[in-house]
């Protein structure tokens, strides 16, 4: 059965750009589409993280901002892989809650990336 509710992130020309990004942080990843315009901005793309697909578009004509009242939210499966999701998505942006032990998970972080689509990464069980 495929996703019936797709989250879409729109960029402002950095849409390929995360997209390559996301899918080398996270595996399972794939990018299934890139569809670009002429002057080389994405017109419409699909990628997959662990299973859950998203899509990515620029936008040239106004900039909106991302804000952290919307995350994607991760389920890592290893500390290995929530230290390297933590280290690379956190590169040039912000970190709004430390990777630490919290009381809803045993190791979990919030992040801000360079583009400023917010992150909530918990380790699952091992």
């Amino acid at each position: 059965m495929d996703q019936k509710v797709v989250t879409c992130l729109m960029f402002s020309g950095q849409a390929e750009e995360a997209i390559r990004l996301y899918t080398s942080v996270f595996s399972p990843a794939e990018i299934e589409q890139i569809v670009h315009q002429e002057n080389g901005m994405v017109l419409h793309s699909t990628f997959r993280l662990k299973g859950q697909r998203l899509m990515a578009i620029d936008n040239h004509v106004e900039q909106h901002e991302f804000t952290p009242a919307m995350s994607l939210c991760v389920t890592c499966d290893t500390e290995e892989e929530i230290d390297r999701a933590f280290e690379q998505l956190s590169q040039s942006g912000k970190v709004l809650m430390p990777l630490d032990a919290y009381p809803f998970s045993k190791k979990f972080a919030w992040v801000e990336d360079r583009y400023g689509v917010s992150w909530q990464l918990f380790l699952g069980k091992e």
